[in-house]
């Protein structure tokens, strides 16, 4: 790699981020079943029906996983807690081998000198709180704050940071609009319901936790980059409302109190009743901004119903996922989540990285297009910082490869290889890479 750590300031820090369904092995540790379980189990959803049953069983590994987190020199580890890990009906009695795993996982960081960053929830929703209606269902966010408190009763005094939920519009749009993950909907009032009461499930669990005294709160949003396909009018106004609704609409909510008009167009007829009077939970205040980002769309007009957009296919080099490599999307959203939305709290990437074919080739992974992929991230995260914008984390995704969601085992993201058969870890040329950079 070009960059080194002295190229960023003195205390800057570097990590890895992770998900608990995607590594940890959900078959063990008396874990309950999740809406991903189902949606994995129902034929067409996922390549070759895959499921995170055993995933890299971080679960039994995870102590050596650590020690790759250590190696590298990195300063902190994004992880997430499974609710259904903790509790395996969504409410009621906890798991005490949950709570007991994630324990262990604090401790084994803070032993090896690793600030342990935690996301409570990242995607896997107890399967009995998807029987009442999942994200649609107006109590969810009291329910997201129960865990909230159970959780970080007992991991919260040793967390580095904590955050509630990643990515709220894959939590909300692409599962219940696209139908893409679980619990695979294509319902705009579906949709509506979720994105709103996943910003009241956020708010709660920010309460919940400063309720315990905890501190270094903040969310985590995602970004793509919409760029109109043409210079017409149509055009413009179609990326507008793509940006709308994927990267406005939850910054807005938290920071600013209100949605985007753009989206509330199609939106506002099916949010719920009095979901106006809702923003004093939604707007808790935060201690720092997350930020995942990985691609730009090309956002073309459509004819029909909104949002009346299509994506259209770029010039740019992709990765293994279709996604156009578009580091300077990147400095672009940093610069103006810190300009019109956070105005001097701390920034972090929270989420960056590549999937891509990473072949075997006598005992080594020669990730080249890796490399120069974070590169040039790290690039715009430089130019940000000296445009005066606060960016103090950067995360790659991801440590492992791991169960890719509704595309199984068939892409990888991580730093370190895994053979899904025998579960070996084999460090990639962009791990050492990155471990010679943070050396310097």
């Amino acid at each position: 790699m070009k960059h080194s750590r002295s190229d960023f300031p003195r205390e800057f820090l570097f990590g890895v981020a992770t998900s608990s369904y995607q590594i940890e092995g959900h078959r063990y540790g008396g874990a309950g079943p999740t809406h991903w379980d189902s949606f994995a189990a129902t034929p067409g959803n996922v390549v070759r029906a895959e499921n995170g049953d055993i995933a890299c069983d971080h679960y039994h590994h995870w102590s050596d996983d650590l020690d790759l987190v250590a190696d590298a020199g990195l300063n902190l580890y994004r992880f997430s807690t499974s609710w259904a890990r903790v509790l395996p009906e969504g409410r009621g009695a906890p798991n005490p081998d949950g709570l007991d795993f994630y324990d262990r996982l604090v401790d084994g960081m803070l032993e090896r000198g690793i600030k342990p960053a935690a996301t409570l929830y990242h995607w896997e929703l107890p399967q009995p709180l998807a029987d009442k209606g999942g994200w649609r269902n107006g109590d969810i966010p009291k329910w997201f704050g129960e865990f909230t408190d159970v959780i970080m009763r007992r991991i919260g005094d040793r967390v580095w940071s904590a955050a509630p939920i990643n990515e709220p519009w894959c939590v909300s749009w692409i599962s219940h609009f696209q139908g893409v993950h679980a619990p695979g909907l294509r319902d705009i009032r579906a949709t509506a319901r979720a994105m709103h009461h996943v910003l009241v499930a956020h708010g709660t669990a920010i309460q919940a936790m400063r309720a315990l005294g905890m501190s270094n709160l903040g969310g985590v949003f995602n970004f793509e980059y919409a760029e109109p396909s043409d210079e017409s009018d149509a055009a413009k106004k179609a990326a507008r409302r793509y940006d709308a609704c994927y990267n406005r609409f939850f910054l807005s909510g938290v920071f600013h109190r209100c949605y985007p008009d753009e989206a509330l167009q199609g939106l506002e007829p099916h949010l719920p009743d009095g979901w106006q009077e809702d923003f004093d939970v939604i707007a808790q205040p935060l201690d720092w901004c997350g930020l995942n980002y990985y691609t730009r769309k090309i956002i073309s007009p459509e004819a029909g119903p909104w949002p009346s957009w299509r994506e259209v296919d770029g010039p740019l080099p992709k990765t293994a996922m279709g996604w156009e490599i578009y580091p300077e999307g990147l400095e672009f959203f940093l610069r103006r989540t810190h300009e019109e939305y956070t105005k001097g709290l701390p920034l972090h990437v929270t989420e960056n990285g590549m999937a891509a074919p990473d072949p075997i080739e006598a005992g080594a992974i020669e990730d080249a297009e890796r490399i120069a992929f974070l590169d040039a991230h790290l690039t715009s995260v430089r130019k940000a910082i000296a445009a005066g914008v606060p960016v103090e984390a950067y995360f790659v995704w991801s440590l492992l490869d791991n169960y890719e969601w509704a595309l199984g085992y068939a892409k990888r993201f991580g730093l370190v290889h895994v053979d899904f058969h025998s579960l070996q870890r084999t460090p990639k040329a962009s791990y050492r890479a990155l471990t010679e950079a943070l050396a310097r």
